[in-house]
């Protein structure tokens, strides 16, 4: 794992996300970063980060992940 500071869960959301990536064609090395960026995204929008981050950035990263969700709705619709 990257990330010392991560919980077990985010242990086994980082595994689950990039042996899901592998399975879909991904290089290893692809996989690890997205599987990561993942994680500490949504760290950072539950607020479970290390530093305390400014509610603006919290803000932030809840769209960023809600926007994810929603697009990953409508790419299944169209298929």
């Amino acid at each position: 794992m990257p990330q010392g500071a991560w919980t077990d869960k985010r242990e086994r959301q980082y595994d689950h996300i990039k042996s899901n990536l592998k399975k879909r064609g991904r290089p290893e090395k692809t996989a690890e970063r997205i599987a990561a960026a993942t994680v500490n995204q949504t760290r950072t929008a539950k607020g479970e980060t290390k530093g305390a981050k400014p509610p603006s950035e919290r803000a932030r990263a809840k769209r960023d992940m809600s926007a994810a969700g929603r697009k990953g709705a409508r790419a299944r619709a169209s298929r």
